[in-house]
C-alpha cells in the first residue's frame, strides 16, 4: 500500500545546487571564497615563506643583471600584498563582512580581529563554509603563533644576554 499523499506538491531533488559535502572548495583566486583562521594564519606563513624565498632570488638576480635591488624589492612586495589582501579579503567574507574591511586590518592591532574572530556557521552570502582543516593545515597554522612568540622571546633575550656577557667580561678582566 502506498502511504505517500498524492495531493502533497511535487518534490525535486536538486543536487546542482546543493555545495559538495555541504562545504566549498578552497580556491585562492578569485577572492569571493570563504577561509578560515588557522588555514588563514598556514596561507599567510605559506605566503611569507614565498616572499622570503621570491625576494631573495630577486635579488640575486638584481646583482647579476645590475638591475636596481630597489625594483626588485618592490616586485616582490607588490606580490605579497596582492596575496595578503586576497587572503583577507576571503577571511572577510568567512566573518560574513565586505571585503572592502580588510583595509582596516592594516591598522596596527585592528588586524587582530581577522585572526581572532571566529567564521560564521553553516552558508552565508559569500557560500558554503569553509573544509575542515587537513594536518598540514593545523602544523603550519599553530607554527605562526609559536613562531611569532619565540621572536618575542628570543628579541628580549637575546639583548640581556649580551649584557650578561659584557658584564661578566668586564667582572673577569677586574
Amino acid at each position: 500500500m502506498n502511504t505517500t499523499n498524492r495531493f502533497a506538491p511535487p518534490g525535486a531533488q536538486v543536487d546542482d545546487v546543493a555545495l559538495e559535502g555541504g562545504v566549498q572548495p578552497i580556491r585562492l583566486w578569485p577572492a569571493h571564497g570563504r577561509i578560515g583562521r588557522l588555514r588563514f594564519l598556514a596561507y599567510s606563513m605559506g605566503l611569507y615563506l614565498v616572499f622570503i624565498v621570491t625576494t631573495f632570488a630577486l635579488g640575486m638576480l638584481a646583482g647579476v643583471t645590475h638591475m636596481s635591488p630597489a625594483i626588485a624589492s618592490l616586485l616582490g612586495i607588490a606580490v605579497h600584498v596582492f596575496g595578503s589582501a586576497v587572503l583577507l579579503v576571503q577571511r572577510s567574507h568567512d566573518m560574513n563582512i565586505s571585503g572592502w574591511w580588510s583595509i582596516a586590518a592594516f591598522i596596527p592591532l585592528i588586524g587582530l580581529f581577522w585572526i581572532f574572530k571566529g567564521g560564521t556557521r553553516g552558508a552565508n552570502r559569500w557560500g558554503g563554509p569553509p573544509p575542515p582543516n587537513g594536518w598540514a593545515v593545523r602544523i603550519i597554522g599553530l607554527a605562526f603563533p609559536a613562531l611569532f612568540i619565540l621572536g618575542i622571546v628570543a628579541a628580549i633575550a637575546l639583548p640581556a644576554y649580551q649584557q650578561y656577557t659584557l658584564r661578566a667580561k668586564a667582572a673577569a678582566s677586574h
